[in-house]
């Protein structure tokens, strides 16, 4: 599934060119067929947090708004809402987040349990982004493969919702500064003016 997911995100990132950015997978992944545009840093998890271009933990070591993409693969259930407050803090005004998540309605979730992985449907992802201040912008896609049936696989639209990752895109907004207020004319008498 990682592997099917590099094109969108090489995609996504290229959008945004000569732009910072931050890659966090879950597991160390080869370094992408093509060049990267821009600065980023590419972390995965470990252990102690995070390692790759960096080895930290939250809070990343990274300036507020300082990152106009964020990709984030299958983040953890345990440490969803702290890595999603800390990706609002170092997201730029109009930047953009790539949540891909394993998608809980899937029949392919019977495979993940015996791995130990958890999955929150679609509608919990969004309600943590909307709830750090990261709305949803795009209509949730499905990726992945689907699961086999008797007669074949249907049209790919028919069976979206059992696709075995969605994909959620957030936009970090901020309300617009109020700008100068033009000072008025003083106001000027433009008649005869009567005298006694």
């Amino acid at each position: 599934m990682l592997q099917a997911e590099q094109p969108l995100i090489l995609d996504a990132l290229l959008k945004r060119p000569a732009q910072p950015w931050l890659w966090l997978a879950p597991v160390p992944l080869p370094p992408p067929a093509r060049e990267l545009p821009g600065r980023g840093v590419r972390l995965h998890r470990s252990a102690c947090g995070y390692a790759g271009d960096l080895v930290c933990t939250l809070p990343l070591p990274l300036p507020s708004e300082s990152v106009n993409a964020i990709v984030l693969q299958h983040v953890l259930a345990a440490d969803a809402a702290a890595l999603l407050e800390e990706c609002e803090r170092i997201l730029m005004p109009g930047g953009r987040v790539w949540l891909f998540a394993l998608n809980a309605v899937s029949p392919y979730r019977l495979r993940w349990r015996r791995q130990g992985l958890v999955a929150r449907p679609p509608g919990s992802w969004r309600g943590l982004l909307e709830q750090v201040g990261l709305p949803c912008v795009e209509q949730l896609r499905y990726l992945g493969p689907v699961w086999p049936t008797r007669g074949g696989v249907g049209p790919a639209t028919s069976t979206a919702p059992l696709r075995a990752v969605c994909l959620l895109q957030a936009e970090k907004r901020t309300a617009a500064g109020i700008g100068p207020i033009p000072l008025r004319a003083p106001v000027r008498w433009r008649g005869s003016v009567a005298s006694i």
